[in-house]
Parts: C-alpha cells; sequence; structure tokens
C-alpha cells in the first residue's frame, strides 16, 4: 500500500471518528431536549390534574372532573385507586381499561417511563398520590412520542448520510492533498531512480518545497550525493595517483633487474637503486595502511597526558641532527603545555611538519618553531622562509598524494609522495584539535596546530 493511500485512509479514518463523535452528541442533546420538553408537559398536566382532586368523607381520592387543559388528542389521563381499578380517565381513551404504563403503577415515586401501548410509542408519567404518608392512588400522564421518534430516526438518518459524505470528501482530499504534498518526493524518486541507473553523481534533485520537510529531505539528499561524488572523485583520483607513484619504483626496480641479469658481476649502483625503491614503497604503503586503519577506526590510541613543550625540544634535536646544518631554527615562544594524547603520534606530527620545512626551505633559511597558550588552547607553530605555497594549492595540500609541485619541487631522491600532510591532519583531527597554514609565495608558509590541553592546565 502506497503512502498517499495510506494517508487518505488515516484522514478519512480520523474525520470519521471525528464526526461520529460530534454525531452522538447531536443525536444525544437533541433527544435529551425533546425529552424533557415532552416531560415538562406532563409534569405540568399532572400538577393542574392533582389541583382538581380532593378525599371525601370516606378518605377516598375523589375526582371532581379532569379539566380541559387544551390537550392534544396525543395526551390520555388516568387515575388508578389502590386496588388497580380505573377510577377516572380522558375521552380520548374511550373505554380503554388497559394501565398506560402497568409498571408505573407499582413504583412508590413519581417515574417517567417509555411503553407501547397497542403499537403506539407512549411517554407515561406516573405520580402516586398520597395523604399523610398513605397511598390513595396513582396519576398517570401519557403522550404519544411517536413525533419524538421520527424526529430522532430523520436525524440519525441526515447525520449518517452527512458521515457518509464526510468520510467520502475527507478521502478525496486526503487524496488530492497528499498527491500535491508529495509530488516533489516522486520527483525526487524518479531523480534519484535516474542517477542510480544512470551512475551520474553530478546530477541533482531539484529542490521545489525547501521549507518542509520533504524538502529538507532533499537537501539532505542532495548533500549526501556532494559528499558521495567528493568521495567517488577522490576515489579516482587516488587510484590514478597510486598508479603514478608506483609506476616509477616499478620502472627502475624493472630496470635494474635487467641490468643485473646482463651483467655477470652485481651492479652495485643497480642493486642501491632497487633498495631505495623498495623502501620508499615500503614507506608508501605503510602510510596508506596508517590512513586506511585510522580512517576504518581499528586504529586505537594510547591516550595520555604529554608535555608538548618537551617533545618539541626532543624533535628539534634529531630534526637538528637530519637537517645537517642545511637551515637554521628559531624557537619564538616555548610555554609549558600539556595535552590528552597519544605520544607517539604527537610526534609524528612534528617531526612530519619540521621535516617538511626543512625540505622546503631553502640553503641558509630559518625553520621557526614556538608552542604556547592561547586561550585555553596549545598551539604549535612551524614556519619556513621557502617559496610558499600558492592559493590555489592551498586547499588540497592535505589531500593524499597531492603536491603543490609548481612552487615545491619535488626532492630529488623521490622520498615525498604527497601522505605526510594527510597523516599528520589525521592525527590531529583525532585529538580533537586543527591544523591551519598561511602561506605567501615567495615569503614563507605558516602551520598551526591546535589542540585541547588536558584538564588542570
Amino acid at each position: 500500500m502506497s503512502l498517499r493511500t495510506q494517508l487518505s485512509l488515516l484522514y478519512a479514518l480520523l474525520a470519521g471518528v471525528i464526526l461520529a463523535v460530534l454525531g452522538l452528541i447531536v443525536y444525544t442533546l437533541v433527544s435529551v431536549i425533546l425529552v424533557d420538553q415532552i416531560d415538562r408537559s406532563l409534569t405540568q398536566t399532572a400538577h393542574a390534574l392533582i389541583s382538581c382532586t380532593r378525599v371525601n368523607a370516606a378518605g377516598e381520592i375523589a375526582i371532581e372532573s379532569i379539566p380541559s387543559l387544551g390537550a392534544t388528542s396525543t395526551t390520555y389521563i388516568q387515575f388508578w385507586d389502590t386496588r388497580g381499578k380505573l377510577k377516572a380517565s380522558s375521552d380520548n381513551l374511550g373505554n380503554l381499561q388497559l394501565s398506560l404504563d402497568p409498571n408505573g403503577l407499582r413504583y412508590p415515586t413519581t417515574v417517567f417511563r417509555d411503553t407501547r401501548l397497542n403499537q403506539a410509542s407512549l411517554r407515561v408519567l406516573s405520580v402516586p398520590l398520597q395523604v399523610e404518608g398513605r397511598r390513595m392512588a396513582v396519576l398517570q400522564v401519557g403522550t404519544n412520542r411517536e413525533i419524538v421518534d421520527q424526529l430522532q430516526q430523520i436525524l440519525a438518518t441526515v447525520l449518517g448520510i452527512a458521515l457518509a459524505i464526510s468520510i467520502t470528501m475527507a478521502a478525496l482530499y486526503g487524496w488530492l492533498g497528499t498527491g500535491l504534498v508529495l509530488a516533489p518526493l516522486e520527483k525526487a524518486t524518479l531523480a534519484a531512480r535516474n542517477i542510480a541507473n544512470k551512475d551520474d553523481l553530478s546530477r541533482r534533485i531539484p529542490n521545489v518545497s525547501q521549507k518542509n520537510e520533504i524538502g529538507i529531505l532533499i537537501e539532505a539528499f542532495n548533500q549526501t550525493l556532494d559528499r558521495l561524488e567528493d568521495i567517488f572523485n577522490k576515489q579516482k583520483r587516488f587510484i590514478a595517483d597510486v598508479s603514478h607513484e608506483l609506476r616509477t619504483p616499478l620502472t627502475v626496480i624493472k630496470g635494474n633487474a635487467g641490468l643485473l641479469r646482463k651483467m655477470k658481476v652485481p651492479d652495485e649502483e643497480s642493486l642501491q637503486g632497487i633498495e631505495t625503491e623498495v623502501d620508499r614503497l615500503t614507506r608508501m604503503v605503510g602510510d596508506l595502511l596508517l590512513l586506511a586503519q585510522g580512517e576504518a577506526g581499528r586504529l586505537e590510541l594510547n591516550m595520555q597526558p604529554v608535555d608538548l613543550d618537551v617533545l618539541l625540544l626532543e624533535v628539534l634535536q634529531q630534526a637538528k641532527v637530519l637537517s645537517g646544518g642545511k637551515v637554521g631554527f628559531q624557537i619564538a615562544d616555548i610555554e609549558q603545555v600539556r595535552v590528552s594524547g597519544d605520544r607517539d603520534r604527537l610526534k609524528q606530527v612534528m617531526i612530519n611538519l619540521i621535516t617538511n620545512a626543512v625540505k622546503y626551505t631553502p640553503a641558509g633559511g630559518q625553520v621557526g618553531l614556538s608552542i604556547k597558550n592561547v586561550e585555553s588552547q596549545a598551539q604549535l607553530m612551524i614556519s619556513d622562509t621557502g617559496p610558499g605555497i600558492p592559493a590555489a594549492d592551498l586547499p588540497h595540500i592535505f589531500e593524499r598524494f597531492y603536491r603543490g609541485d609548481k612552487a615545491r619541487t619535488r626532492p630529488a631522491d623521490g622520498s615525498s609522495y604527497g601522505l605526510g600532510l594527510s597523516i599528520v591532519d589525521w592525527i590531529i583531527k583525532c585529538h580533537g584539535g586543527r591544523i591551519e597554514v598561511k602561506s605567501r609565495e615567495g615569503v614563507g608558509t605558516i602551520f598551526l596546530v591546535w589542540l585541547p590541553l588536558a584538564g588542570g592546565m
């Protein structure tokens, strides 16, 4: 069953229940009002008749006469003594000797009852007449209630027809209304199927109802398509980049292997070339595995308090050795800062950023370092005086295998393959931080790492 049909039936059911309850209330109120009017008329007639009764010398109720009360032919009057004998009755009853309400004669108090007499529907008031607590007679006043029954039947018929028409109209309105409301959803479904069938993630679903739930759903679906397209494009670019990165070392290995096969004596240079490319492939595979494990959530971090200032000084000593005096290091600020994180991974961040700064800084340049507490956050700054990064490349530098080769020439040793900054970005995000980069061509680049402080700092 479609959603449109379900909503239409729901509207019809809801309208039916509401109208049925309202109809029942109206029917009950009208019936009560009509019956109450009859009871008032019967009560007035009974009071008038009681005023015409007397107690005779024998101590019995005597009816002087039944006065003309302007009663119609549908109003009936009877006086019964305690022995069940009819003492008097109205003329319109003729010689009828049956009680208007036999059960009403036995009631000790005044009572209204609905009865039937000779197929006629009656409303009868039975009033016991007492003198000094002694029951003397029973007055019964009745009227034909066929008009009330007919009015109730007509009212029930009208309400039933109105209920049926209302339910039909509610179902029709629900069908047409939900059709208009769900039309954008049907279009979205058709567009989604076309996208799936044609494998075209660049297409989007037109959103014509942006302010309701369907519009929000379509917007969320389009955002999902944006992410899927971005992931798909990154995946294609990743495969292309991996293929490109693997082609060079594999070509070198194959060439050196062929050269060695032709030579009787192993060539040391060829062996070294093979070993270098194998090491490069090993590092690349290791970094890719690290990123894959991290994104899959299978890489656990050993979180503990880490003194970043101590860790930076430790990395700085290693960087000075690795740089071989090519560049100078300048520490602008170093404050005691403690964060909660994985010490090895944070050290990897520092090594990658400092190594990157050293690589792209010309001989005699400066690499600046600082670490301080800024607005309750740890700020690690690493700057260089290299060629800088073009503005067009800045949004992409943390993508895998991306290098702004126009500004930053790839090192001759082939040690860079564009995964270092991707790993740095992932590690920082896993620690609840963020990384920023500022660069001017011909001036240099600044990397800012922000990490939350450990509790108590």
